[in-house]
């Protein structure tokens, strides 16, 4: 079998779906490996170390694609819908595509891949079980998010973070408060309380409380009923507008209080809920920050554009997209490791495995067979089509 690598077309994308060191690793389970050139130049890795593994490399992206049998890419096309279209012509009926495809919402877009007679599977569906976690490309993404969130607000703050007791006086520590303690915000929490912060977090899940805590962080109390607020795949669920409005209004004054407010959550396929409104950021301090993880799906903040830095109110509101990408050679070996494994997993007896009965494959399956065959990829497409 033979896995193609091509270079990634979404503008700004840094990463490559795959490193040099596990080149050999799929070598030994009869995978082998060829990579466009230049793909991996972005991310700190050049076609010579490639090449020193036993990849091949190719002189452009049509070689790729009609010479490989699996494609591994970091964004898929409905991850990368414009840049991404402009490669179907290119794509064989019976390829496989293993990457990020933003299921949930490109529906659509993803319908193409069916009509071509694409097999293609998505990372972001892989179920959170314990056999599923050396491929869970969202947190290993969402780690380098919430790391690389908090050195960027650090940097923006127009203060030091920890507490300092000097001969010129007594500097204290900055207000953080993080709000999601998924991957990204428990990575957040950390890396603020590592550069001497006084954090809190909050999450309408209440079972993330000692979680919180273990990573340095007083857990907000805010006093709701957050009712069925995680879903089976422990990821939040959406929940109603009373319950947001309320809880925006107590969460008002640990805004206003906090220096840097970080900001993650997000539900899967959906808008993230607006949690900090124009108003909050009007009663924080002239200089504070808020670092909008949720901006490539709309943000958090009432106020955040994506992609985008603005000052409103003396408050930095900062809406990055793709931070992973801010850091591309480790977020790259943690990608690549990701979807090699996945790789591995999806191998029987030198074919790609479709069988629907084992959950990983089932759950994470989008096209097969010339049609949309993941449910939940069909509900929302339904959905978003009424």
């Amino acid at each position: 079998m033979l896995v193609g690598i091509p270079k990634e077309t979404f503008p700004g994308e840094r990463r490559v779906a795959l490193v040099p060191s596990l080149v050999p690793e799929l070598a030994k389970k009869g995978i082998g490996t060829v990579i466009e050139a230049g793909a991996g130049d972005p991310a700190g890795f050049p076609d010579s170390a490639y090449a020193e593994k036993g990849a091949r490399i190719a002189t452009n992206r049509e070689k790729v694609f009609l010479s490989a049998e699996v494609l591994l890419q970091v964004r898929a096309m409905g991850a990368n819908p414009r840049e991404g279209l402009k490669d179907l012509p290119l794509l064989n009926e019976g390829t496989v595509v293993i990457g990020l495809l933003e299921p949930l919402a490109a529906g659509d877009i993803l319908s193409r891949y069916a009509e071509a007679g694409v097999t293609s599977f998505a990372l972001e569906l892989i179920p959170r079980i314990t056999r599923a976690q050396s491929m869970d490309a969202l947190s290993s993404q969402a780690t380098i998010a919430g790391y690389k969130a908090a050195l960027i607000a650090a940097s923006t703050l127009p203060r030091m973070f920890p507490l300092l007791m000097t001969a010129a006086g007594t500097v204290t520590a900055a207000r953080v408060f993080v709000i999601g303690a998924g991957v990204a915000g428990l990575q957040a929490i950390a890396t603020s309380h590592r550069l001497g912060a006084v954090v809190q977090a909050y999450d309408v899940r209440p079972s993330v409380k000692d979680q919180v805590q273990s990573v340095g962080a007083k857990f907000a109390e805010l006093p709701l009923e957050p009712g069925d607020a995680e879903d089976g795949g422990g990821y939040a669920r959406a929940m109603g507008e009373e319950f947001y409005r309320r809880q925006a209004e107590m969460m008002g004054r640990i805004v206003s209080a906090s220096d840097v407010v970080i900001s993650t959550a997000t539900v899967p396929g959906k808008k993230a809920p607006i949690l900090i409104t124009a108003d909050m950021v009007k009663a924080m301090a002239p200089g504070s920050v808020i670092m909008d993880l949720a901006a490539e799906r709309g943000g958090n903040c009432e106020l955040t554009r994506p992609g985008e830095t603005i000052v409103e109110h003396g408050v930095t509101v900062m809406g990055p997209v793709n931070l992973p990408s801010a850091v591309p050679y480790h977020a790259s070996q943690m990608y690549a490791k990701n979807i090699s494994a996945f790789l591995i997993h999806l191998l029987k007896d030198g074919k790609i495995d479709t069988n629907a009965d084992d959950q990983i494959i089932a759950e994470s399956m989008i096209t097969a067979g010339g049609r949309i065959v993941n449910s939940r990829v069909r509900e929302a497409l339904k959905a978003a089509q009424t």
